[in-house]
């Protein structure tokens, strides 16, 4: 029997989300939706054969809707999940879990004290195999131990109204998750450095982040947001006997006019498709087996911690710490405890 899922939020991610699930991920079905753009979401489920609600609420407890996926705006996420937990019914919540660490250690609570798992992040980059190829090389020794981890996340341009903050927060959060997962470790300290900006950007862009781990491992971020040519994110790991390199992936070369090219993502969802395809089929399969795989509330939880303490240290210009509560026995399985 397929799983029936609810979809809350039918913006860009959302509608992507809904046409995967009902289209190319075995054991699905999307049976509601809901968005503020009524007619928007009139027409996504109208297109896979499900039922527009007038709430979200009304998603969540609609009977025909065993499991949800939340892609509301961020501000809203804690609320939800926490409508779900209270439904019991399991949630994969884009990130972020919630916009304050004080929100999601409202989930942290209610989900421990439900005593199950019901919600995931999407944190899709820990299904990409080129991420997973540079986790295995590490993890199984190949490369010594890790001492160094340098990221680029550029992005070719941004939208009306995004913010210098929002390079952090919606961007930069998924290399907080990236290191805490490839690692093994916490994030215990931020800090920012700006130089020279980009003439295409209406703010400060590129951004340096720095990332101190629990271990003592050294991180840098290039944050570019506005780079104009395509969508380029990379990383290499550095280790004591080596290192682990991650570039765009790229199964063609061009020669041409006396010169070789390889073609750049366009956008996200062109370099990460295929984990976005391997994410959900995962988490289906884990909601019916109870076997999760993907980052947890507590994950979210730590990346939201990691964002506040970005969030002053871009203020402040100073290095901030990170501030966790201690992690309930609950969640010793995240993987930042392995």
């Amino acid at each position: 029997m397929a799983l029936r899922i609810g979809v809350i939020g039918t913006g860009m991610i959302g509608s992507y989300h809904v046409d995967r699930l009902a289209t190319q991920v075995s054991g699905a079905e999307v049976t509601a939706v809901f968005d503020v753009a009524t007619e928007r979401a009139k027409e996504v489920a109208a297109g896979v054969g499900a039922r527009a609600h007038a709430q979200a609420t009304d998603v969540i407890e609609d009977p025909t809707v065993d499991a949800l996926v939340i892609a509301s705006p961020g501000d809203l996420h804690a609320d939800q999940v926490l409508a779900c937990i209270a439904a019991g019914k399991p949630v994969l919540c884009e990130k972020p879990l919630a916009t304050t660490t004080q929100d999601c250690l409202k989930v942290l609570e209610a989900e421990v004290a439900g005593g199950r798992q019901l919600v995931q992040i999407g944190f899709m980059r820990r299904y990409d195999a080129a991420y997973r190829e540079v986790k295995a090389a590490l993890d199984g020794g190949r490369i010594g131990e890790a001492l160094l981890l340098h990221c680029v996340h550029r992005n070719p341009a941004t939208p009306p109204g995004f913010t210098r903050e929002m390079a952090l927060t919606d961007s930069v959060v998924h290399e907080v998750d990236t290191t805490r997962w490839l690692l093994g470790e916490e994030i215990v300290a931020v800090s920012f450095r700006a130089g020279r900006t980009s003439p295409h950007a209406a703010n400060q862009d590129p951004q340096m982040v720095m990332f101190e781990t629990a271990s003592g491992v050294l991180v840098d971020v290039e944050s570019f947001v506005n780079c104009q040519y395509g969508y380029d994110v990379r990383c290499e790991l550095v280790g004591s006997e080596g290192f682990a390199s991650l570039d765009n992936p790229s199964h063609v070369t061009v020669a041409h006019s006396a010169a070789r090219s390889n073609v750049v993502p366009a956008d996200w969802k062109v370099r990460f498709g295929a984990a976005f395809q391997a994410e959900f089929q995962s988490w289906v399969d884990g909601v019916g087996s109870g076997d999760y795989q993907g980052a947890s509330a507590w994950d979210g939880y730590a990346a939201t911690a990691v964002a506040e303490a970005g969030l002053a240290a871009l203020a402040s210009g100073e290095r901030t710490s990170v501030q966790l509560v201690e992690r309930p026995s609950f969640y010793a399985g995240s993987e930042a405890s392995r």
